[in-house]
């Protein structure tokens, strides 16, 4: 299976950064996805790379991350998603869920 790397960029206009230096969340299996965030001094941008089997919906990719980025208001972070066929409201799930995870108080883990 041959897997498509897509990278995405996008400034939010209230951005914030995450609490945590990194989180990882989820695993690469069948409908579903891993995320990884870290903190990163990105002059309040959200960098995003995505790593899928899935060919042709990069559309459908930029704009479930903008809406994700636009909801959340999220900035200085760095997040790479290694997807295995999730469809774009488990994506969006998982993603809020990374970013609980990240902005939990507490241990790093």
């Amino acid at each position: 299976m041959a897997l498509q790397t897509l990278e995405f960029e996008f400034q939010d206009a209230a951005p914030k950064t995450i609490e945590k230096e990194w989180s990882h969340l989820g695993v690469t299996g069948s409908g579903d996805l891993e995320v990884l965030m870290e903190k990163k001094d990105l002059a309040g941008k959200v960098k995003v790379k995505v790593v899928t089997p899935v060919i042709g919906f990069d559309t459908v990719w930029q704009k479930m991350l903008q809406k994700f980025v636009s909801d959340c208001h999220v900035g200085n972070v760095s997040i790479e998603i290694n997807d295995d066929n999730a469809t774009p409201i488990v994506v969006y799930m998982r993603l809020r869920q990374a970013l609980a995870e990240a902005n939990e108080k507490g241990a790093e883990k």
